[in-house]
């Protein structure tokens, strides 16, 4: 409930200082400022700003302090750079028209999560008996199934992000959360084990000046 107060105050905010809210996602704003866009992102309290020009970035960070910092509540610490950490993901920008995410730092810390670790590795986060199921499948005991329902809501948060060579993995055993099988932790295990052995994969875009 606090999250969803405090979503509303912020877009309130922005809103009041000019912003229009992205139609596609609820947590993009942005503003024309000196002929270009000003581009907010959020999740939560983390702040991403992006403009061509540094000074609207500096005039933006003096009305977060100026709004949100106090005392009570903590101050504004920023970021600036070619390359940032942002929720589990490294942004690195020092390519001229290029970003590379990368979630190596975040993959390490699910697979050493994982009881007793992750050992080997997969040539494809699944095979193509993926969609097969069996009715006569024993089902994972409790504690089991808690560590299966964990490692794919941790798979899901990569693959939303750096990670989209897994999503078609997740998007099955999301599927399977509920009442997982010693089928479906077979495939769990073969997708952790790709991620053993492409931890340091990034995500690469790219853009240019066509519109």
């Amino acid at each position: 409930r606090s999250a969803l107060l405090f979503y509303k105050k912020l877009l309130g905010d922005l809103q009041a200082q000019g912003y229009t809210l992205n139609p596609y996602d609820p947590c993009v704003v942005n503003k024309i400022i000196n002929k270009a866009i000003h581009t907010i992102i959020w999740h939560v309290d983390d702040l991403k700003a992006s403009h061509v020009q540094t000074i609207v970035n500096d005039k933006f960070v003096e009305w977060v302090k100026s709004t949100y910092a106090n005392d009570g509540v903590g101050q504004v610490k920023t970021s600036r750079g070619k390359v940032h950490q942002y929720l589990g993901m490294v942004l690195d920008f020092t390519e001229p028209g290029a970003v590379r995410i990368n979630m190596e730092d975040y993959v390490v810390r699910m697979l050493e999560s994982f009881p007793g670790g992750v050992h080997g590795t997969a040539a494809t986060p699944a095979a193509q008996y993926l969609f097969s199921t069996r009715e006569t499948a024993k089902l994972l005991g409790e504690e089991q199934a808690a560590t299966y329902h964990t490692m794919v809501a941790k798979a899901l948060f990569a693959c939303k992000r750096a990670r989209s060579d897994i999503q078609l993995a997740v998007a099955f055993l999301s599927t399977r959360v509920r009442n997982p099988d010693e089928d479906d932790w077979k495939k769990l295990l073969r997708m952790l084990k790709y991620l053993n052995g492409t931890k340091a994969l990034a995500l690469k875009l790219t853009a240019d000046n066509t519109s």
